[in-house]
């Protein structure tokens, strides 16, 4: 893995955030950045040259649910997944391992892997290291993950400490399992809440031959004092010239922290979820497009955004299309929300370039409604 189908140039930092451009297989892409997650091939109930339209570089792909439908060899016999969805841009595929945890039921935890049942038809199936692996090389995706447990939160320490032993094993067995020298692997920090966990997970994993890094087991139901302490226990081990990724998170306060500490990449399904639910996010805050104030108001989801539900369509006739059950309506709402977060991410790289992140990072959370203090909130 000496020769990595990735790069990473950093032009520029403020602090500790950084901006840049990650170069893959399949185009580069500037970092800071918002993943979209495709899933199961699809960003829900949008097309891939929608997501181009509004600014979308790396998507994700999960191998959990792809290996289960349609299967991986399906995949794989379409030419693997930029050509079995027709996504142009670089793809990465999440191991799996935080679906096993969630989803499945009556799982069993050995060093060799996980046995569980799946969550649609009660099949006994095992994902492991080599599987995990196997599969993510059938979906032909940029950037791989290695298999890991997502540790609960809480969780006590003696279970956190054998988990994060057992997932930097795992991590070794992913690299001997990889095989196709075009697609990268990055590996994964765990550790729960505990720091002393948290470095000795980043500090042993750094060592190993991945192509970028992750921050896992977080936005997982912790507070938010806890999530920045994860970050901040594992970055001083992170290597300058590869990226960072912290997996999971959508909110603007996670996000801009994230960006703070020298995270590069981070992923949700929050804004595709929020639209299905009639929740939209604007740079006022967020408002809920089923209230009975947006019968008659025939303005845009948000003034300040640019992408086309916004240019062409009022919160009137989105509202109407939610009230009667129209599809067309979440789409549009998709469409803002995911535009609304990559964005407010290149509005950060922007700020990176010209010296001033923090004080764009308090001004977007404080339009927003969520401003508690940046740089003291999250700082501990």
């Amino acid at each position: 893995m000496s020769d990595s189908p990735l790069s990473l140039t950093i032009t520029a930092q403020d602090g500790r955030a950084r901006t840049g451009v990650l170069s893959t297989p399949h185009g580069e892409v500037e970092v800071p950045m918002f993943m979209p997650v495709g899933t199961l091939a699809t960003v829900k109930t949008l097309s891939p040259e929608e997501l181009h339209s509004i600014g979308s570089g790396v998507i994700l792909s999960n191998t959990y649910h792809l290996a289960l439908r349609p299967g991986a060899d399906i995949v794989q016999a379409a030419g693997g997944l930029h050509r079995f969805m027709n996504y142009h841009g670089p793809i990465l595929t999440d191991s799996g391992g935080f679906q096993v945890f969630s989803l499945a039921k009556n799982r069993k935890i050995d060093e060799k892997g996980v046995t569980f049942r799946n969550h649609l038809n009660g099949d006994l199936m095992t994902l492991n290291p080599e599987t995990a692996t196997a599969i993510q090389q059938q979906l032909g995706s940029d950037i791989m993950m290695a298999f890991d447990e997502c540790i609960a939160y809480p969780v006590d320490y003696a279970y956190a400490q054998a988990s994060t032993e057992r997932t930097l094993r795992w991590a070794k067995r992913s690299i001997e399992a990889k095989t196709n020298a075009q697609q990268a692997m990055f590996g994964i920090i765990q550790g729960g809440e505990f720091d002393d966990l948290r470095a000795w997970s980043a500090k042993e994993t750094t060592q190993l031959p991945f192509d970028g890094f992750a921050i896992g087991g977080t936005s997982i139901g912790e507070p938010k004092e806890v999530f920045s302490k994860m970050i901040q226990a594992a970055s001083p081990y992170l290597p300058e010239d590869k990226p960072r990724y912290v997996m999971g998170i959508g909110s603007l306060d996670y996000i801009l922290e994230a960006i703070r500490l020298g995270i590069d990449m981070f992923d949700c399904v929050l804004p595709t979820r929020l639209a299905r639910h009639g929740a939209v996010m604007t740079s006022k805050g967020r408002l809920n497009i089923k209230d009975a104030q947006y019968e008659k108001a025939f303005i845009p989801l948000d003034d300040a955004c640019d992408c086309y539900a916004c240019q062409h369509y009022t919160r009137a006739y989105i509202r109407h299309l939610y009230k009667a059950d129209e599809m067309f309506g979440k789409r549009l709402m998709s469409m803002h929300n995911v535009r609304f977060l990559i964005r407010i991410v290149e509005g950060a790289r922007l700020a990176i370039k010209e010296q001033r992140f923090d004080e764009y990072a308090h001004h977007v959370l404080m339009e927003y409604g969520d401003d508690r203090g940046f740089n003291g909130h999250f700082a501990v």
